[in-house]
């Protein structure tokens, strides 16, 4: 199984590198049954995070010929009053400019993960959403960029937990969850459930014994029911 991993301008460092250690260290495990890399939709480049000017390189595109699963970030920046309107155009272009990382810093998460719209990425998650054989899995708010993009109406899914709200508003069911299984849509929770994501992955691609192996080597244990549409619905409690 390939995973690509899209970087953006203003990716969350922690979304990135955290199920990208886990699925590298499944492969390990595996024999090579897991491979990862980082892309982006433009092409190889040097990426800049919304965390300290933090940079990724992305080594290709990404390729749909080539991935089994797309894994999409969210982004890290400032999260903003209740009410609070960006300034300036949302989806302004900072290629090129000098304080672009800076910028993207102090941004709105929700105006980095606009921008994303403008870009060629929506087209190629739409085209990945519609391919039965590819995976879509997100961290944090990476599903807000698939819920962004017109392609989460109907499905259950969840996010960060202050962009469930936001989540709902696309037409998704939000779920306060810290994955969720939808078949062919993962997603998960907070940053830090990019650690229990590629955990998960790993236990569904690869059965139990691969991610137990890699849970002890990072020392972490998995959190959290995974949420899936099974079984009665519960009573309140």
């Amino acid at each position: 199984m390939h995973i690509q991993i899209v970087l953006f301008d203003g990716f969350d460092p922690l979304d990135v590198i955290a199920p990208y250690e886990v699925l590298y260290a499944g492969g390990s495990a595996s024999g090579g049954a897991v491979t990862v890399e980082l892309v982006s939709a433009e092409g190889p480049r040097e990426v800049v995070g919304g965390t300290g000017g933090l940079a990724l390189r992305a080594t290709g595109a990404l390729d749909l010929e080539r991935a089994d699963m797309v894994l999409v970030p969210g982004a890290s920046g400032r999260v903003g009053e209740p009410g609070e309107v960006p300034e300036g155009d949302a989806h302004a272009d900072v290629e090129g400019d000098a304080d672009a990382g800076e910028r993207r810093q102090d941004e709105l998460i929700p105006v980095l993960l606009g921008r994303t719209l403008t870009t060629a990425l929506p087209a190629l998650l739409k085209r990945a959403m519609e391919d039965p054989d590819i995976t879509v899995a997100t961290v944090c708010g990476g599903s807000l960029v698939l819920a962004m993009a017109g392609l989460l109406d109907g499905r259950h899914a969840t996010t960060h937990h202050l962009g469930l709200d936001m989540l709902d508003a696309t037409g998704a069911h939000a779920v306060r969850a810290r994955v969720v299984d939808e078949g062919d849509l993962i997603t998960g929770a907070g940053v830090t459930s990019g650690l229990d994501l590629g955990l998960y992955l790993l236990e569904r691609e690869l059965g139990p014994r691969v991610a137990h192996a890699v849970e002890e080597l990072f020392a972490y244990e998995r959190r959290g029911t995974v949420w899936r549409a099974h079984g009665p619905v519960p009573t309140v409690v």
